[in-house]
């Protein structure tokens, strides 16, 4: 074999390794938790967030205005409104009715009940919703659209899903469900990496500046200034820590002995993040994604495995299955 050869053969073999489909199905059930709790937040200010009438905070006209200077292709729920006039409804029947979907497309994911059409009308809902609002949308709402993405494009149904129990079909391809989860492992170490970066560029991150403006800036002043004058020479530690563990994520995420120590690091930052300045969307999502990339079949120190390593996927999948 040629080196090109062993180039080719180790690059598809990092590509498409054979795995279960627990990680789809934590990623589905994180993502169908998240749409939900995104709808139950936003039910008694649809209205006054979407409304093209003026009556809302702003117009849904000026944002879905907006984001046609990207591309008029873009979702939006203009488009649903003016469906909705056609056939002799209003706009808030249609805000009410795009609500309501949402927020069952969310229970469907859930409960892995029509896994992949929920999967597809949550993700065209919330991106419809995204760009239509795209004056108040932050991370949280890019993280949700990308996941939902990589969500309607896996290898659905799981096996812990109801259509799995109610329908029967045949296993996933194991290496069509680690390609999936492998491009979501690489998107979020870009995302890590390209993030840490820009933090590390500006002064802000290492004396601590920046924690301090986002910790006492409405409405994420959860905490009172006067606790965070007392612990402000932590603030630059912390800076500090962010930046190495975001730069630091895409090496040491893969590295066997140091993958559940970064991992607790990057999910206790996040769950830090919702915590005290009540990003809870923006928290949950990114915890879900990180458990679903690298969290599932991770070996915990001093939790004896079988076979002193984590669980193989020829545990889970007939050998037929797994050969080339």
């Amino acid at each position: 074999m040629t080196a090109l050869q062993r180039w080719w053969q180790g690059l598809l073999e990092f590509l498409f390794p054979p795995e279960t489909d627990t990680w789809l199905a934590v990623l589905r059930i994180g993502l169908g938790l998240q749409v939900a709790v995104y709808a139950l937040f936003l039910r008694s200010d649809w209205h006054y967030l979407f409304s093209g009438t003026g009556e809302g905070l702003v117009s849904r006209e000026l944002g879905e205005a907006i984001a046609s200077f990207d591309s008029p292709l873009i979702p939006k729920l203009g488009w649903l409104v003016a469906f909705g006039q056609h056939v002799g409804l209003g706009e808030e029947t249609v805000l009410s009715v795009a609500w309501a979907c949402l927020l069952c497309m969310g229970c469907c994911l859930l409960l892995g009940v029509l896994c992949r059409p929920a999967a597809i009308i949550a993700w065209f809902l919330h991106l419809c919703a995204a760009e239509s609002g795209g004056l108040l949308a932050y991370g949280a709402d890019n993280f949700m659209t990308m996941a939902l993405f990589y969500l309607m494009l896996s290898p659905l149904p799981d096996r812990y899903s109801l259509d799995r129990l109610l329908v029967e079909t045949k296993l996933r391809d194991p290496r069509l469900l680690g390609f999936w989860r492998r491009v979501l492992q690489v998107h979020l170490c870009f995302v890590y990496f390209f993030g840490g970066m820009a933090k590390c560029l500006g002064s802000g991150w290492w004396n601590g500046s920046n924690l301090w403006r986002s910790l006492i800036r409405p409405p994420f002043n959860l905490i009172s200034p006067d606790i965070l004058v007392r612990f402000k020479y932590a603030l630059p530690i912390l800076g500090i820590s962010i930046c190495l563990i975001e730069v630091g994520y895409p090496v040491f995420i893969w590295m066997k002995k140091t993958r559940f120590l970064w991992l607790v690091c990057i999910l206790a930052m996040h769950a830090a993040i919702g915590l005290t300045m009540g990003m809870y969307l923006f928290a949950l999502v990114m915890i879900v994604l990180n458990l679903a990339a690298f969290g599932v079949g991770i070996r915990v120190p001093f939790v004896r495995h079988r076979g002193g390593g984590t669980r193989d996927s020829t545990e889970f999948f007939p050998k037929k299955q797994l050969s080339p």
